[in-house]
């Protein structure tokens, strides 16, 4: 499953390993960068708009287009047996929108790791680059997984009535007010977040902060946010932590509202 790693177990890995900084690219260029990560700026893998309504029915919401997504990975010289680590500058939830594209298009997840931290934190430790690395090409070759965690609309509805499960808005407060998917719970995605270390609190005190949310592994948990960009940082999060039943809306408010689902305030 995807997972969490330290700044030293990236740095132990050598050439071993695939770094992919999501940032902007002036920020790559202009900032500096882990050592041989290759950039991939989070607007090269975010589809301009909303899918169509077949994209709708089969949960794909925000993705962007296979062959489009294939040819990045090529480009960035990564493989079907790559181990990929993604980072950012904040806190990691750009970098999880990443990890979880490519999980939903058949990258082993065992394989894709998110850096317990961002650019922020490991220059404040360690050395950075300002130099391009030198990257083969591949021919990436995607194949889709015979299952994956994404839901749609009518599933995301039911689970607000399954006393089995818990329908988890990733939010900031005040948009949960204005408006929400009845039956949701609030779970603001940077309540997981260590803001010194920049990186996931310490792991009892990030199930405690769930607990309270009543979000517990016995549990299916249902997430959703606006467009799918703050649930992936909550999905690597609970899967890191063993959730095993974990579902992803991948259409997000974007398209509930678009579909003219009712919302509740608060």
């Amino acid at each position: 499953m995807t997972d969490f790693v330290s700044a030293e177990w990236v740095a132990s890995q050598g050439e071993g390993i695939r770094i992919v900084d999501v940032r902007d690219a002036w920020e790559y260029d202009g900032l500096g960068h882990l050592p041989n990560a290759v950039s991939v700026p989070f607007d090269s893998f975010r589809a301009d708009e909303h899918g169509t309504e077949s994209d709708a029915d089969a949960g794909e919401g925000m993705l962007p287009d296979e062959d489009d997504w294939a040819q990045l990975l090529s480009e960035a010289g990564v493989s079907p047996e790559s181990d990929i680590v993604a980072y950012d500058d904040h806190h990691g939830v750009f970098a999880a929108r990443f990890l979880v594209t490519a999980e939903l298009f058949g990258h082993d997840p065992a394989r894709l790791h998110l850096l317990d931290g961002d650019f922020s934190s490991w220059q404040l430790e360690r050395e950075t680059s300002s130099e391009t690395p030198a990257v083969e090409p591949t021919d990436y070759e995607l194949t889709r997984p015979d299952a994956t965690p994404l839901v749609g609309p009518d599933a995301v509805a039911d689970a607000a009535d399954d006393p089995d499960a818990v329908l988890v808005d990733t939010r900031e407060d005040g948009e949960y007010d204005e408006g929400h998917i009845p039956g949701a719970v609030l779970l603001d995605w940077r309540a997981l977040v260590d803001d010194e270390t920049r990186g996931l609190l310490p792991q009892d005190e990030a199930r405690s902060v769930l607990e309270r949310a009543g979000i517990v592994p016995e549990k299916r948990i249902v997430l959703y946010c606006n467009t799918a960009r703050r649930i992936s940082h909550t999905y690597v999060v609970l899967r890191h932590l063993g959730f095993e039943q974990v579902d992803f809306y991948e259409g997000s408010l974007t398209e509930w509202e678009a579909q003219g689902r009712p919302l509740e305030t608060n």
